[in-house]
């Protein structure tokens, strides 16, 4: 008996998104993004520590997510991969191995962002990936903490207005941990944040580079508000003139810390 065929359909972006555009231009990484329908838009979620603000400043719907093709492909794919997983699984591998490729012939570091608008637990899903693509250099945010992850697997956590506590466990288990500012475009982020430097990751989307920069860190990693962003309310985004710190445990509830530092 013959073994299952499968279709091909594409499911890395690559070179298709201004920050990465960055990346390869400034440091030589070529990167393959994921983006899939966010959150439950599929009728499946795939974000399971998704905040209100969160949900309300995603950037499904910037640059080219604003097109309905773009939708209607970030849809089949979260489908795909909810109905046909072999089939998701294979198609991930015909891309990684095409991307691996590419950055061979033009002496490029490969890397893959699987959860471009999603926050699926890889490592756990297909952890063969990892071990096949050696040469990929794999990273995300997430706001699952304490994940483990292979070697090859750089995480980011990233802040919502739900999950400071998190934050401050992730950092002071020297991963470093995305913020989203509402300092306009152009203008420079606040240097600490509640007693951690901010580095700017606006600059390029290669966040596994970032403990390179300036040495190990673990760093707050600076990003601006953009699109929907920029209208939140929800403490989502963070203006750094009124913030007064993360929230920490404290008893049965969360209050904020009187002695941590401000961002400035």
């Amino acid at each position: 008996m013959r073994g299952r065929t499968h279709v091909r359909r594409s499911l890395l972006a690559v070179g298709t998104d201004a920050k990465t555009v960055k990346g390869l231009d400034a440091l030589g990484v070529l990167t393959g993004i994921l983006y899939m329908a966010p959150a439950d838009l599929s009728g499946f979620n795939v974000c399971s520590h998704c905040s209100p603000g969160c949900k309300g400043s995603c950037l499904n719907t910037a640059g080219r997510g604003a097109f309905g093709n773009v939708q209607a492909a970030r849809l089949a794919k979260t489908l795909l991969f909810f109905e046909d997983r072999p089939a998701f699984r294979w198609n991930l591998e015909q891309d990684c191995a095409a991307l691996v490729r590419k950055a061979e012939r033009e002496n490029l570091i490969p890397a893959v962002r699987p959860n471009g608008t999603s926050d699926l637990p890889y490592e756990r899903i297909f952890p063969e990936l990892f071990e096949k693509f050696p040469a990929i250099r794999w990273y995300d945010y997430t706001k699952v903490p304490g994940r483990v992850v292979p070697a090859n697997y750089h995480l980011t956590f990233s802040r919502s207005e739900e999950n400071d506590a998190a934050c401050r466990a992730e950092l002071q288990h020297g991963r470093n941990v995305a913020v989203v500012f509402s300092t306009p475009k152009g203008q420079p982020l606040p240097s600490t944040c509640c007693g951690w430097e901010v580095i700017d990751g606006d600059l390029t989307d290669v966040r596994f580079l970032d403990e390179g920069k300036k040495g190990p860190g673990p760093y707050v990693v600076g990003l601006r508000a953009k699109g929907k962003a920029r209208k939140d309310a929800s403490g989502f985004v963070i203006h750094p003139e009124a913030h007064k710190g993360w929230r920490v445990e404290s008893g049965g509830g969360m209050r904020l810390h009187d002695l941590v530092l401000m961002c400035g």
